[in-house]
């Protein structure tokens, strides 16, 4: 049966009869980027005001691939759990070139890890377990039919206009974190462009409920018999929804593309039966841009309403969720005046190091899709001729890669003799510890130390944590050394590592997270 998107009530806000105390932050959105923003801070007991002009979570399936990393993630927002029982586990891939397989591949699982590579599940989804979350806070103030149509910001604040069922009102803020989404009013009235490449190519989304027994594969075609000269893509979801993908190109007229009698057809080609109802449709765009930068003074970006790229590789929902992982313990150190506002610099640099980085994955898949007539078509096309009957040619082919976490370059190493998947920049690697005990679940909201075979001291406002290895710990953690020390900081990424250190070089590397020195 398909989904019916809840309804949540309006609450006259306090505003609107008498003036408020300014707020610690303002969020803007409440899609699964603001409503994760606004939870990551409730969990370092910073309180926030979300608003959306809104009252109901997204219609379609919008963003359905989550990542190991979002899950980790939603799991330390309170509802890996849910997302994990309800969403389609996959993990093989599949692509076609015409009506020929050209290669599969497989996210074979690897043991030890509480949360596998990738689950589908629809955005709503995500948005309404999230939004229940939110209601258990009383740090979070959710406020559904407010929208922000004026803003100024000061030096000393924010200052937000905003309009209601009931009227407009005023509020303050020390920051606002616009989360509004491509269409972000706050980057408009802000007068903010993106910088990037809009590509002259339309895609046409279906989400259909069918009742048949396709596996859970993702499935890509390159010039489908079906679907001719153009892609296609295939993914299963959760209450037999099915969510296919159509390239139709530059000149299609996206409200015609959304009429039933060009759908229907379209998608009768794809699954070969006309026994599926339609749920959802859409026609988008693809965009590769971001903006020049993510922290305006007091306004901070994330999600998409800071950088946008085309959906294959599953980057958009999942790149905003770790701007949230970033900005929740640098936003709540500076409130509580544990760090100067520098810390949010860092922010912008790494979080748009790791846009950058989508942005180029994206970019290169798109452009193999859409390749321009002359030497770029002739090269794709004889590639798919030579991945017919040499493996290496494989490698070339992109239907999109799939998003990972950054790693951020500019962290240095000083234990290189140490696993490459555990160096500074990265995100900490889940392992198994026990039965049904994982390594991510002994991080908390602080800096914490994790000795591995040897015994760490304890500083203040930091956890520190002693372990001995097991398999899982010695292959992500130790390689052949016999012992190790690292430093990672609330959002799991390792800011050093050492074979061994001393204390004071432990207190200065603590420092160093706080202050960004």
């Amino acid at each position: 049966m398909p989904y019916k998107a809840k309804e949540y009530q309006f609450v006259p806000p306090p505003g609107l009869v008498s003036k408020e105390p300014s707020k610690q932050v303002v969020i803007v959105g409440a899609g699964p980027i603001g409503l994760a923003m606004a939870i990551e801070l409730a969990n370092h007991d910073i309180p926030s005001v979300v608003l959306d002009r809104d009252n109901k979570v997204s219609i379609g399936s919008r963003a359905i691939c989550w990542s190991k990393r979002s899950l980790e993630i939603f799991d330390r927002l309170g509802i890996g759990d849910q997302a994990l029982a309800k969403g389609v586990m996959w993990k093989v891939g599949r692509t076609y070139h015409r009506d020929r397989e050209l290669f599969t591949f497989d996210l074979l699982p690897e043991e030890g890890h509480k949360y596998p590579a990738f689950v589908n599940l629809q955005q709503y989804y995500v948005e309404e377990y999230l939004v229940a979350k939110a209601q258990t806070m009383d740090l979070i103030d959710l406020r559904f039919l407010n929208q922000v149509v004026g803003l100024e910001n000061t030096p000393e604040q924010v200052e937000l206009e905003i309009s209601t069922p009931q009227g407009d009102y005023m509020l303050e803020t020390d920051f606002l974190i616009a989360c509004d989404g491509v269409r972000s009013t706050i980057r408009k009235q802000l007068g903010l462009e993106f910088i990037g490449e809009l590509f002259e190519e339309r895609f046409l989304i279906a989400d259909i409920e069918m009742h048949r027994e396709f596996p859970p594969e993702r499935r890509f075609w390159f010039e489908p018999v079906f679907h001719e000269g153009q892609s296609a893509l295939l993914h299963k979801q959760p209450d037999n929804i099915y969510r296919i993908d159509l390239q139709l190109g530059w000149d299609a007229d996206p409200e015609l593309e959304k009429l039933p009698e060009k759908v229907i057809p379209r998608v009768e080609k794809v699954v070969g039966t006309s026994d599926f109802k339609i749920d959802w449709v859409s026609v988008y765009t693809f965009q590769c841009r971001r903006l020049e930068k993510f922290v305006h003074d007091r306004i901070i970006f994330a999600g998409d309403s800071a950088h946008v790229v085309s959906p294959f590789g599953a980057r958009g929902g999942n790149g905003g969720l770790q701007d949230v992982d970033n900005l929740g313990w640098k936003l709540a150190a500076v409130l509580q005046g544990r760090s100067s506002r520098k810390l949010l610099d860092s922010y912008n640099t790494e979080r748009v190091f790791g846009a950058d980085e989508n942005i180029a994955h994206s970019t290169r898949t798109t452009k193999f899709m859409t390749p321009s007539d002359g030497v770029e078509r002739m090269f794709r096309d004889q590639l798919f001729k030579l991945a017919r009957v040499s493996p290496f040619a494989r490698n070339w082919i992109n239907p999109g890669r799939l998003s990972v976490p950054a790693v951020y370059s500019m962290f240095e190493d000083s234990g290189p003799e140490l696993p490459m998947v555990s160096r500074p920049g990265s995100v900490a690697p889940d392992a198994e510890l026990d039965a049904d005990k994982w390594l991510i679940n002994l991080f908390d909201t602080n800096v914490t130390v994790l000795g591995i075979n040897t015994e760490v001291p304890k500083f203040r406002g930091c956890k520190s944590i002693n372990l001995t290895a097991n398999k899982y710990i010695r292959e992500r953690y130790l390689g052949n050394k016999p012992k190790a020390i690292y430093l990672i900081r609330p959002d799991h990424v390792i800011s050093a590592r050492w074979l061994e250190t001393s204390e004071n070089q432990l207190s200065k590397e603590i420092n160093r997270i706080w202050e960004c020195e």
